[in-house]
């Protein structure tokens, strides 16, 4: 009996390890290369990018769940941040820029600078100080 709850206890604290390995890095912020391939003119004309400061682009929908509490982060930050921009694209209803951002997984957040650049990336939910970091040096 005691054997048994051992290997229990031993493969319960293993799929802890492995659920926390795989998830450690979701909703952190990366920097992504700034090349205006993949960022400005026509390649986000869809997007409606704010033109007076950095846009932050979370791509959810509506059966996302995770999607809901990205869009509170984000509009916290927002809020607090003057000309911060947030526009929030549905994949249902507009698959071709999920695709042409490699959308793979939601939610997923890209920020963009005043001049329509993609800087950063993050797949899950970001956390408000990560989100600020990122922010703040596209407002300068």
């Amino acid at each position: 009996m005691t054997t048994v709850v051992v290997a229990i206890v031993a493969a319960l604290a293993l799929a802890a390890v492995v659920g926390w390995l795989m998830t450690r890095r979701s909703g952190s912020i990366k920097q992504v290369d700034s090349e205006p391939a993949q960022g400005a003119g026509a390649d986000t004309a869809d997007l409606g990018l704010s033109s007076t400061g950095p846009t932050v682009v979370h791509f959810s929908a509506p059966w996302c769940g995770p999607c809901d509490r990205v869009r509170r982060v984000v509009d916290q930050v927002c809020d607090n941040m003057g000309d911060v921009a947030h526009v929030e694209v549905d994949i249902d209803a507009n698959p071709a820029a999920a695709r042409r951002f490699s959308v793979l997984s939601l939610p997923t957040t890209l920020i963009f600078d005043v001049d329509g650049r993609q800087r950063y990336r993050a797949s899950g939910v970001p956390k408000a100080a990560d989100l600020r970091s990122a922010l703040e040096p596209l407002l300068a």
